[in-house]
């Protein structure tokens, strides 16, 4: 008998879109439930009641499997909090936010350098884990005056590539939906066009 997979979900997160890219990647089927995030099911706190994170799991021989947790960690933990503050902050609050945000793009590209995928010429782990801010770079150009597109061309040229996979092509939302989702926010919460 096949096992059952549910995904918990929300159509915007970056956590959830890596999931949706290792799920196809894999040819593994599951079931997509969508999340509503201010009124969480009570399976989503069950299942996951500290940190709410869904795992992705990836083979490769040891050393590129640390390589890529390390990167993967670096993403999650240098990138998520400068990235919202880039949206849901304004003045000195969002400077600050892409300064930082700028400097682990650099490294990033850096790390990229002329390589196909992060990995090498194989899609795997820091690709997934970074592939998900991809549909948010126009929102923080938009909102925080960035130039993501002329800055990084070699990021933007990988992420091209990851979006002619199916898995991420499917994943990743519209640019200009999240842009307007954020829009929203940022009027009701900041006061801010």
């Amino acid at each position: 008998m096949e096992e059952e997979i549910i995904l918990l979900d929300y159509w915007a997160s970056m956590y959830g879109m890596r999931t949706r890219i290792a799920l196809e990647e894999k040819k593994v089927k599951y079931e997509y439930r969508e999340e509503d995030l201010s009124n969480k099911s009570p399976l989503l706190l069950q299942m996951n009641p500290i940190h709410k994170k869904i795992p992705v799991l990836i083979h490769k021989d040891p050393y590129q499997r640390a390589q890529a947790r390390f990167w993967a960690d670096y993403i999650d933990k240098k990138t998520y909090v400068p990235c919202k503050a880039l949206w849901s902050e304004s003045g000195e609050k969002q400077e600050a936010a892409k300064i930082e945000f700028i400097e682990v793009l650099k490294t990033l590209d850096s790390e990229l350098g002329d390589k196909y995928y992060f990995g090498g010429n194989e899609f795997g782990l820091v690709d997934i884990a970074f592939i998900g801010f991809y549909s948010w770079f126009r929102t923080y150009e938009e909102v925080a005056n960035l130039s993501i597109v002329l800055e990084f061309p070699k990021l933007m040229a990988w992420a091209q590539r990851c979006l002619k996979r199916e898995s991420v092509a499917k994943a990743l939302p519209d640019s200009d939906k999240v842009l307007k989702s954020v829009s929203d926010h940022r009027k009701i919460i900041l006061g801010i066009d």
